[in-house]
C-alpha cells in the first residue's frame, strides 16, 4: 500500500488496566513505531534516572530506595490525593519525558515508519498539549470493574489503592469524548478479537 508522507501520528490511551500495552504490541505488527510515554517516565525514575536528583531535592532522599530507584509505593502515597505534591512531581518528570519523546519521534521519522503510535496513559488529562501533535486518538474503553480486576491480578495492589488511581485519571466519559476511534476491551474480549479490530483499522488507514 502507498506510504503516508508525513507519517500518521496516532494517540493511544485508556485507563489503567485497559490493555494499552497489548494493543501497542499489536499495532507494532502493522509497522507502527511505538513511543511509550509511561515506559519513558519509568526510565527517568529507575536507578540512575535523570529525574532522581530533583525528586530527592523536592521530596527528600527517603523517596529513593536502597536499589537506587524511586520508591514508587512511598511516592504514590504522597501524590495521590495531594494535588500539590503531584504537580511538583509532574514538573520534574514531564519535561524529561517530553525531550525523550521528541528524540524517539525524530528517530521514527528518519527510519521511515508510516505511522507513529504514542502510548499516553494521561493523554486526555494533558488536554491540548497532546492533541495538537496527533492526527487521531484511539481510546481503549474498559469497564472500571474489569480494570480493577486486571490491575489487582497483575500488581497485587489493594482495591482502595486502585480506586485512588482511577479517581486521579480522566473519567470513562471524558476519554470517550476525546476519541476519534474507540476499541472496546472488556472482560470477554480476546487478544484475537482486538487483533481483528486493529486489522480493520489499519486497512482503513491504508497501513
Amino acid at each position: 500500500m502507498a506510504r503516508r508522507n508525513p507519517p500518521l501520528h496516532l494517540g493511544l490511551t485508556g485507563g489503567i488496566g485497559s490493555g494499552k500495552s497489548t494493543v501497542a504490541g499489536l499495532l507494532a505488527t502493522h509497522g507502527a513505531a511505538i513511543i511509550d510515554a509511561d515506559a519513558i517516565s519509568r526510565a527517568t525514575t529507575a536507578a540512575g534516572g535523570a529525574a532522581l536528583p530533583a525528586i530527592a531535592a523536592a521530596f527528600g532522599p527517603r523517596l529513593i530506595g536502597t536499589d537506587g530507584a524511586l520508591d514508587r509505593a512511598a511516592m504514590r502515597a504522597q501524590v495521590y490525593g495531594n494535588p500539590g505534591a503531584r504537580q511538583r512531581l509532574e514538573a520534574i518528570i514531564h519535561p524529561l519525558v517530553g525531550q525523550e519523546i521528541e528524540r524517539q519521534t525524530r528517530a521514527a521519522h528518519q527510519a521511515g515508519h508510516a505511522w507513529l503510535v504514542y502510548d499516553i496513559p494521561l493523554l486526555v488529562e494533558g488536554g491540548s498539549r497532546w492533541r495538537a501533535r496527533l492526527d487521531r486518538v484511539l481510546v481503549l474503553d474498559c469497564p472500571p470493574e474489569v480494570q480493577m480486576a486486571r490491575v489487582m491480578a497483575r500488581s497485587g495492589l489493594a482495591r482502595g489503592e486502585i480506586e485512588s488511581i482511577l479517581a486521579a485519571q480522566a473519567s470513562r466519559s471524558q476519554r470517550l469524548a476525546a476519541a476519534d476511534w474507540v476499541l472496546f476491551n472488556g472482560e470477554d474480549v480476546s487478544v484475537r478479537d482486538l487483533g481483528v479490530q486493529l486489522d480493520i483499522l489499519a486497512r482503513r488507514l491504508g497501513l
